[in-house]
């Protein structure tokens, strides 16, 4: 039996996050209404997907030569996020969209303020900056 399955892409430069729930209390132990921790001016998150990159042209592309080997038009230089990576990003830049009952946030590269990648190292107590 062939079944349809669903993919989400993410175009260029951009990459999809899933935003940290925001706290439902205060500091102080105050109860929020909905929305308060929208009014920060950054968010946080898990990144799910990321797009192939920036587009550059291809050297080696040429239409040319049709009957030549196929090449493809442009090439991409690759994001420095990860799949995974915690971000830290501005939430003016972020559109929200909901996808499947979830809420996302697709943000550009360079709306990410930081990342953090968990990575495995020989010592334990060793702290990469």
């Amino acid at each position: 039996m062939i079944r349809k399955t669903q993919t989400i892409l993410v175009v260029g430069d951009r990459v999809l996050i899933r935003p940290d729930s925001d706290s439902e209390r205060s500091k102080h132990g105050l109860f929020l209404p909905p929305g308060v921790g929208e009014a920060e001016r950054v968010g946080t998150g898990t990144i799910v997907k990321i797009g192939p990159g920036y587009p550059v042209p291809n050297p080696e592309y040429t239409d040319e030569e049709p009957w030549g080997p196929k090449r493809e038009p442009a090439r991409y230089i690759p994001l420095q996020a990860k799949e995974g990576d915690h971000a830290l990003f501005l939430r003016k830049e972020a559109v929200e969209v909901e996808y499947n009952d979830e809420r996302y946030v697709i943000v550009p590269q360079p709306a990410i303020l930081m990342l953090v990648r968990e990575e495995l190292s020989e010592d334990p107590g060793e702290l990469r900056v």
